[in-house]
């Protein structure tokens, strides 16, 4: 088959690429011709899948945005692709991967009128609706069930469209058998003595993992030799002023984003993931397979997990800086031999690996059957 994919951007630390980049690879190796577009590519390109770049063109990201929707239209009509399948939300789709929340639920339900009559809104209500509208055809990836009877709230998104995957976590985030030697390496290139804890903050998207939350909870851990590293790709000023503000500067290192995740993984003592929303949460299966401790928030798709494997501590709603603090003393209070323990048996036991093998299944099906 011939494939298309489309995302509006791709780079290589973002949760979203690399799930696309991983359901692409498995279709090409199953001898499907893959065509990705998109504005821009960061980063190597696969072999064997072409990469079409359409240029960004407006002033304001909603101008953009459909800018974008309507140049797609006319290059796939003078392609003949058997299925088109859209990673952000788009007019046209055969297939949608659901990484994103229901944006109408924040639209009617988290803002008031004047929000809903911004250019943005109406654009994304508009691309939201040609995906999940009662009236179109496309099938929906969902990678989180729990936001589908809001979608079908908005919606009255057929039931039969929808289709659950399994989480996608790549196995190389396993801890090896050298996961000690390659902690002490990996510490000693970061400048972190023995006797210093380092939490992780991983992801890009710093506003809705909540990283201020992160920042500010170190002013409440007092003199405990804490130091929080944070690995992504996204906008750092505001946050590194939060740290001055909190005078915890010194204790605060980002790292940008970096390919070298797993030994990072092994580098720290505590992932922590205080998130506003999140969908999923790959970043809480990679760290728990490492044998790394979570702390997360209960809004986290797959904070159950942390719950069900007794992998770290999940913070209910509302959220609370304190009982943050509290969870950190106790998570790091225990050793660190107990937590590579139940994380290799949450690796060993768990199906969470399988992502882009169901995705091609329901790709593929989509065509026999359609």
């Amino acid at each position: 088959m011939k494939l298309a994919f489309v995302l509006y951007h791709y780079f290589p630390f973002g949760g979203l690429q690399r799930n696309m980049l991983a359901i692409a690879k498995e279709a090409q190796q199953r001898g499907h011709d893959i065509t990705v577009y998109c504005t821009a590519w960061q980063g190597d390109r696969a072999a064997n899948i072409d990469v079409e770049l359409i240029p960004r063109c407006g002033w304001s990201n909603a101008t953009r945005m459909t800018n974008f929707a309507n140049d797609l239209t006319r290059k796939l009509a003078s392609r003949s692709f058997d299925l088109v399948i859209g990673f952000n939300k788009w007019p046209g789709l055969d297939l949608y991967y659901a990484a994103d929340s229901c944006f109408a639920h924040k639209a009617y339900q988290e803002r008031g009128f004047w929000y809903r009559i911004t250019p943005r809104a109406k654009a994304y209500l508009a691309f939201e609706a040609a995906v999940f509208g009662s009236d179109s055809d496309t099938d929906i990836l969902e990678v989180s069930a729990k936001e589908r009877d809001r979608f079908r709230e908005f919606y009255q998104t057929p039931a039969s469209r929808f289709h659950t995957l399994p989480p996608g976590i790549s196995r190389d985030r396993a801890a090896p058998e050298n996961w000690a030697e390659i902690r002490t390496q990996a510490r000693a290139e970061l400048g972190v003595s023995d006797q210093e804890k380092v939490l992780l903050a991983v992801g890009s998207g710093f506003r809705t993992k909540g990283l201020d939350r992160s920042i500010a909870v170190l002013k409440l851990l007092g003199e405990q030799k804490v130091r929080l590293f944070v690995i992504g790709d996204d906008k750092q000023q505001a946050f590194v002023k939060l740290a001055e503000r909190h005078h915890v500067q010194d204790k605060v290192t980002f790292l940008g984003g970096r390919s070298d995740i797993p030994a990072l993984l092994q580098a720290g003592d505590l992932l922590v993931h205080p998130a506003y929303k999140e969908n999923t949460g790959n970043v809480l299966l990679e760290a728990m397979i490492a044998g790394l401790p979570v702390i997360t928030t209960d809004v986290c798709g797959y904070a159950r997990y942390v719950t069900e494997a007794r992998m770290g501590e999940v913070l209910t709603s509302p959220f609370e800086k304190a009982a943050f603090a509290v969870a950190i003393q106790r998570v790091l209070a225990m050793d660190l031999e107990t937590w590579h323990g139940l994380g290799a048996k949450f690796a060993s036991e768990s199906d969470i690996y399988h992502r882009p093998q169901v995705a091609v299944d329901i790709i593929e099906n989509r065509t026999s059957v359609g």
